[in-house]
């Protein structure tokens, strides 16, 4: 066990990373929810209930995200449980600033950058694993793109199949085939958001030496993560849900049918691959290329241009927050 290391200080991690996940559940219900609602296919109170119930069962499919963030951001050998706290604080922090702001940006990012910033203040760069690091760098690139070019795509596709259709019952019958996408996208929400605090649980639990020699993330880890993920989300973020749904573009059943679908699988294939994206971003370039797909004039490119910026803040701020946060503890004795 790390020396000055407590049963007190470990309980007040592990109850940061269960804030954390509550917070962002509400932070990012919008992922799940924002087309469904913007779409009137499901009224708010349904959607929500809806997507905390799958993003609990998400949540619990896997563990290879918990993994990547658990082991392969940091060094878990080089840092401390106040580490742990620090990037947890620096990111429900970010969270919070942003989602009072309406801004839908990514709290994987957040808890990510926190964590690692937390690390150097403790350790330097050395408690930096580059491997984890570049998996992130890869999810930042590709996770909005690929979303973006899979829901344009798929959403010409859709409408060169349809276009004998009368308007009527395109809507009727994409409204009911987005019930399933809706389903689709709260389910790999919770499968890659919700795996990414039970690794910095696990990571506490490693660094207090309840875990023994080898990394692991128990069981009971993953259902209370995912618990307080639903509870979370179930509570909803109306203030981010009105910027994704009803702000950027304007959407209809099959453009949401469209945008779940590919922003899902694209969650869907990095969780697979323990690759800890974003999933706002994926949605939020999925809802952009639809808009995009139909002509610049459909996008609110204000809207969109302060989202990027969210986005591009997000890695720096939360980087010095845990950073400074862990000093911070340091100075007062708390740090080892």
């Amino acid at each position: 066990m790390p020396p000055h290391s407590s049963f007190e200080l470990l309980v007040v991690v592990l109850g940061l990373g269960l804030a954390f996940e509550f917070v962002n559940g509400f932070h990012d219900a919008a992922n799940a929810i924002a087309t469904v609602v913007a779409t009137r296919v499901l009224r708010p109170p349904v959607a929500v209930a809806m997507a905390g119930v799958l993003n609990f069962v998400g949540a619990v499919t896997g563990t290879a995200v918990a993994a990547t963030v658990g082991k392969g951001l940091v060094d878990p050998h080089a840092i401390t449980q106040a580490t742990v706290a620090s990037g947890l604080i620096a990111a429900i922090l970010w969270d919070l600033t942003t989602w009072y702001a309406g801004l839908p940006t990514s709290s994987s990012h957040a808890l990510v950058f926190g964590v690692l910033g937390a690390g150097v203040a403790t350790a330097g760069f050395r408690a930096v694993v580059l491997g984890g690091v570049q998996k992130v760098g890869v999810g930042i690139v590709y996770s909005p793109l690929v979303a973006l070019a899979a829901a344009s795509a798929g959403l010409v596709l859709l409408y060169w199949l349809v276009y004998r259709q009368p308007p009527a019952r395109i809507t009727k019958a994409f409204g009911r085939l987005q019930l399933f996408s809706s389903m689709y996208m709260a389910f790999s929400h919770g499968g890659n958001d919700g795996q990414k605090t039970m690794g910095i649980m696990a990571l506490a639990l490693f660094t207090y030496g309840a875990l023994g020699a080898t990394f692991y993330v128990p069981l009971w880890v993953m259902l209370a993560a995912a618990l307080a993920m639903g509870l979370g989300t179930a509570a909803g973020g109306w203030r981010i849900v009105r910027t994704m749904g009803f702000r950027l573009t304007k959407l209809q059943p099959i453009d949401g049918f469209a945008a779940e679908t590919a922003a899902a699988t694209t969650i869907e294939i990095a969780t697979r691959f323990g690759v800890p994206i974003s999933t706002t971003h994926a949605i939020n370039g999925a809802i952009l290329g639809i808009g995009a797909s139909k002509g610049v004039r459909w996008v609110r490119w204000g809207v969109a241009w302060n989202i990027v910026l969210a986005w591009v803040l997000t890695l720096p701020v939360s980087f010095a927050l845990g950073w400074a946060l862990m000093r911070a503890a340091t100075a007062v004795g708390l740090g080892r």
